[in-house]
């Protein structure tokens, strides 16, 4: 058990430091939750979630956490695995026969995954008002050709990760990943607010995205990223502040949630949190152990992956840790959880700052600092 002096002086660093960052102008609005075997220690917010109308964030307040969803997705993965008994090794085609269409019969869920699969590519229809069409986006997937030899690298499946992994988990379970989610993962947990595809009658309780400068070195046309995530889909204000975007089920890109959620959710994985723990000590190994560590051709980064979670490596929030896991999400949000120091973390905001995958500057920023009111090293 924490001291009560240490997390209050915790939570006034951290909440000190977001207020700098959004009085300063560098965010908008900033939401973070943190964990410590089990205990939320730190539960901290600054800014507005609408600069229209000066709407201040809250706990409560939701957020888009963009790519920072494939941690819920993943963990979603793992415990249908878990429940259905089956291998990261079976092929998807066992479960989704149209999938084995040119070249992917032998495709697994390992690849899946940990984005070695091949099939980053997204359809070239595909348009905002069509990204809640599950079943055409699907069938269209279900088609392509591998851009790669499965399993020979691994390359950033940004969109179609969610798509293929939330279509295996509807033929085996029966239930969509949204259902899934809100029985097994937010039930347990007590959670109110995780969702994929956000009900109508909060859509308006999501904080209003903006953008934030581009630090990321420009793309040329022909870029693996701009197949992944055509620009008709980019995640940006103009897409993601639409109402049909935010209700939609879009699980590699579109989870809505607060930061007190994704950070429980994280803190559940690696222990027990008020007497449930998500995964058994043998499952959490299986799905963060490191399947790939080479320059991401998608991203063109070096990113260690696990299955659904990248790992801690120099310059991440996450630490250097490789036992740490979790993932980051465009513009700067992050989940992630490290068992060596029973941590668990997550920042969601709604200025949208492109920059490195692997070290947002904000997100550093933040959990640098609540590791050291902490005394983690």
């Amino acid at each position: 058990m924490l001291s009560l002096e240490i997390r209050n002086d915790a939570q006034a660093r951290v909440q000190s430091l977001l207020d700098r960052l959004t009085e300063s102008g560098a965010e908008r609005g900033l939401q973070v939750a943190a964990y410590l075997n089990g205990e939320l220690v730190i539960d901290a917010t600054s800014g507005v979630a609408d600069a229209a109308t000066g709407r201040e964030v809250t706990p409560d307040t939701l957020f888009l956490a963009f790519s920072a969803s494939k941690g819920v997705t993943a963990t979603a993965i793992h415990l249908m695995v878990e429940e259905a008994g089956l291998s990261y090794d079976d092929r998807i085609a066992k479960f989704w026969p149209q999938f084995a269409a040119n070249g992917k019969g032998d495709v697994t869920l390992r690849q899946v995954l940990s984005h070695s699969a091949g099939i980053p590519q997204m359809p070239g229809w595909i348009t905002p008002e069509s990204l809640g069409d599950w079943d055409r986006i699907c069938e269209a997937i279900a088609s392509y050709a591998p851009l790669w030899t499965p399993g020979t690298q691994s390359g950033y499946h940004a969109m179609t990760f969610g798509w293929i992994l939330g279509e295996v988990l509807r033929r085996v379970d029966g239930r969509l990943l949204g259902h899934f989610v809100q029985e097994e993962i937010a039930a347990p947990l007590g959670l109110e607010r995780l969702y994929f595809g956000v009900p109508a009658e909060r859509d308006g309780e999501v904080a209003i995205l903006e953008s934030g400068p581009i630090r990321k070195k420009a793309m040329s046309v022909d870029a693996l990223i701009l197949k992944a995530i055509p620009i008709a889909v980019t995640p940006s204000p103009k897409v993601y502040n639409r109402p049909d975007v935010r209700q939609a089920s879009i699980p590699a890109a579109g989870g809505v949630m607060t930061a007190r959620a994704l950070a429980k959710m994280y803190a559940s994985l690696i222990g027990e949190v008020d007497g449930v723990r998500l995964f058994t000590p043998e499952r959490m190994a299986a799905a963060t152990a490191l399947q790939f560590d080479a320059l991401d051709p998608v991203l063109d980064e070096t990113i260690p992956k696990a299955l659904g979670y990248f790992l801690g490596t120099s310059g991440s929030p996450m630490s250097e840790r490789r036992r740490a896991f979790g993932h980051p999400g465009a513009g700067g949000s992050i989940g992630f959880a490290d068992p060596e120091t029973g941590f668990a973390f997550a920042l969601l905001k709604n200025r949208l700052i492109w920059e490195s995958h692997t070290s947002p500057q904000t997100a550093l920023q933040v959990a640098q600092e609540a590791r050291a009111a902490l005394g983690l090293a």
